[in-house]
């Protein structure tokens, strides 16, 4: 008769140290991407170039900080950028990370995604697509006038002093007025947009950029990566709203207009449109 604990007592302790073993034997995502980034070839700054990653992030992704990705969608969208960057497979590295950080987080409401975190204040342009329909009408109109005297006076010229050649070339220099509305194209795109629906455009015209959409029931239209030359259009019956991982490479174009806005490279933005109106809501 033995004293003590029985070999059947100590097989818990075997398995954690199993389990121990095994944990260590896998290295963590910053260490995995490190190893990635060295075995490539390439230092810390050529990935983000190839990015548009800030150094800063890269430095504390590596170090496996998330803390200023922002928060678990964009640490999310910075580990799958940085593992296409140095050729590892971001699936496994994203896997990881839910485990260790509770899992892919739930969806949040659209209100306090994109209102409270707002980084610019609300703004309400006019209305450019009635205006520019409005001044497109109005130059037809005029043009029509203009011709219709110029018949007028052309006609009473040949009966009471008959043609000369200054006469003659007075009503073809005014039938050369109609080209003027063709002049603006980016007007005429605004016009022909969808009046009943807001329609997003995102192009990755400077580099590559993961991008997010949501529609106005908040459901995800798309999560992933634009590489330099792509492009996505996104259609909803009263809102887009969009999340940019680096919006300095983006260009967009909201209801038939490009949205001139001085995005920084880099920088992450949050934006929501709607229907009717090219300007941020």
């Amino acid at each position: 008769m033995s004293i003590g604990n029985s070999p059947e007592d100590e097989r818990p302790f075997e398995d954690d140290r199993v389990e121990e073993d095994r944990e260590e034997a896998r290295p963590s995502i910053g260490r995995a991407l490190q190893q990635a980034r060295i075995a490539a070839g390439l230092t810390v700054d050529d990935v983000s170039s190839a990015t548009r990653v800030r150094m800063n992030i890269v430095h504390a992704i590596e170090a496996d900080d998330f803390t200023p990705c922002g928060g678990d969608v964009y640490a999310r969208g910075h580990i799958r950028t940085l593992a296409k960057a140095v050729h590892l497979d971001p699936e496994p590295l994203l896997a990881q990370y839910g485990e260790d950080h509770g899992g892919r987080p739930a969806p949040t409401p659209a209100a306090p995604l994109f209102e409270a975190e707002r980084i610019r204040p609300e703004r309400r342009g006019p209305n450019w697509t009635a205006a520019m329909v409005a001044a497109i009408v109005a130059v037809i109109g005029f043009v029509g006038f203009t011709m219709f005297q110029g018949g007028d006076d052309g006609g009473e010229a040949n009966v009471a002093e008959g043609s000369t050649p200054s006469d003659s070339a007075t009503p073809t220099t005014k039938t050369d007025k109609p080209a003027d509305p063709e002049s603006e194209p980016s007007d005429s795109a605004i016009a022909a947009a969808p009046q009943d629906k807001v329609t997003v455009r995102v192009a990755a015209a400077d580099g590559r950029s993961w991008i997010a959409a949501r529609d106005h029931n908040n459901r995800m239209l798309f999560d992933g990566v634009l590489k330099q030359g792509d492009s996505k259009t996104f259609q909803d019956s009263s809102k887009i709203h969009l999340v940019l991982g680096d919006a300095g490479a983006i260009d967009l174009f909201v209801n038939g207009k490009k949205i001139e806005d001085d995005f920084q490279p880099g920088a992450v933005e949050r934006l929501t449109y709607t229907k009717g109106d090219p300007e941020a809501g």
